[in-house]
Parts: structure tokens; sequence; C-alpha cells
């Protein structure tokens, strides 16, 4: 049986209390999520949940014609689908595993059933909705008023703030789907930061040199969403 006491490394389950704990554990699967794990598909039924203890999932917004372009991203701060809390829950998103990782599982239909018992539960997971929603708003405004290299750099920080160590395991074609970018113009981007001595980019990976740095470069495209959910939950890192 999974664990019923901290620490866990997700920020949601850190946080609730050791009774609240026990609860979900008790209806936990553990479960390893390899890079591409589909977490939910568009339009189909919502069976499970996944709260993170590592990697990195995506929500993902796919046209009818195939475009896609990343809406959100979560790792050990939270779960999805955020839509699971709904009845019947559904999404218009691609949930998927972005960079590979684990974590637990729950049955959207005990998961229910705990929250209809539980309202400290619900208020936690409610509380980590609207931080999402909060990312996905500052997602839509980046991409429409910032350079990509600014873009690129707000990506990267959220992607450090979820892992750990400087390495980030990030391959072009994930970034133009971060970016909503081809990818000559993600070559171009990283080629930016890389002489700014902020990264340094190899095949499939890529290091953060200079935090600090970075942030700075990023300026205003990154730190609003962060500061909602210290406000509304706790540190992210």
């Amino acid at each position: 049986m999974p664990q019923s006491e901290a620490p866990y490394r997700n920020r949601l389950l850190a946080k609730l209390g050791e009774d609240d704990r026990a609860r979900l554990a008790s209806e936990f699967e553990a479960v390893d999520m390899p890079k591409g794990f589909p977490i939910a598909e568009p339009g189909a039924p919502i069976t499970h949940l996944y709260f993170f203890e590592s990697g990195i999932g995506s929500v993902v917004a796919r046209s009818p014609e195939g475009f896609k372009a990343e809406v959100g991203l979560v790792g050990r701060e939270g779960y999805l689908p955020a839509a699971g809390l709904l009845e019947p829950g559904s999404t218009v998103h691609e949930v998927v595993m972005q960079v590979s990782g684990g974590g637990y599982r729950i049955a959207a239909e005990a998961l229910a059933a705990i929250l209809a018992e539980t309202p400290s539960i619900r208020t936690l997971l409610v509380r980590f909705q609207q931080y999402l929603g909060t990312q996905t708003a500052y997602t839509a405004l980046s991409n429409a008023v910032h350079h990509v290299e600014e873009r690129l750099a707000r990506w990267l920080l959220m992607c450090h703030d979820r892992m750990d160590g400087d390495e980030l395991a990030l391959t072009h074609e994930y970034l133009s789907i971060l970016l909503a970018v081809r990818r000559p113009s993600v070559t171009t981007a990283l080629h930016v930061l890389e002489g700014d001595r902020l990264i340094r980019a190899t095949r499939g990976l890529i290091t953060i040199r200079d935090r600090e740095g970075l942030e700075r470069f990023a300026s205003d495209a990154y730190g609003v969403p962060e500061a909602e959910y210290g406000r509304l939950i706790g540190p992210l890192r």
C-alpha cells in the first residue's frame, strides 16, 4: 500500500493532514509514467487522476487540423487531469507525460466519494485548479506579447521548478509544442540563451547554467502563476 505519511514529494499530498493523506493513500495505486504515457484523451471519460511525484505532464490543446500547443504543465506540485474533479469528468485536451516520472493514481469514482466526505481535501484540490487556470491564462498572455526567446526562458524555468538538478531532458520537438512554433525557431531561441551563457544545449538535453540570469531574461513572462501557487498552497520549489 502507498505511504500515508509525509514525506510525499507531491506538494499537495505533503500539504494534507495525516488523516487526509491516509484516506487518499487507501485508494492509491503507485504508477510509473514514461514519456508519452497517456493520462487523458480528448472527449474520453476520465477514469483516474494522477498525483505526480516526479516527471512532467502536459495539457495540450489540439485543433481539428492537428495543430498542437501546450496550455498547461504540471509536475510534483499537483495532479492531472484537473477536469477529473467534475462529474462526469472529461476533457477537451490531450494530457500526456512529456518527461518520464511516476506517482500515484486514484480512480475518479473513488476520489469523488472521498471528496464528498472530506471538504478539506476538496478545498486543496480546487485551489490547485485555480492555480492551473492562472498558469493557462498567463501562457496565453505570454504567447501573445512576448518574444519566443522570453517564452523559452519561461518554459525552461517552469520545467526547472519541477525537476531535480539543472539538467532538463527536453527535445526540440517538445519545445516546439511548448512554444507553438516551428523547430527552427526553437533552435534560434536556444542559441540566444546559450550566447548569453544562461543555458547549455546538447541533443535532447538542456543544462541551466544561470537560474537568476534566466529569470531576469524572462522578465514578466515568469512569476505571477508561481506566486499564485505560493499564495494558495505553498512554495512551488
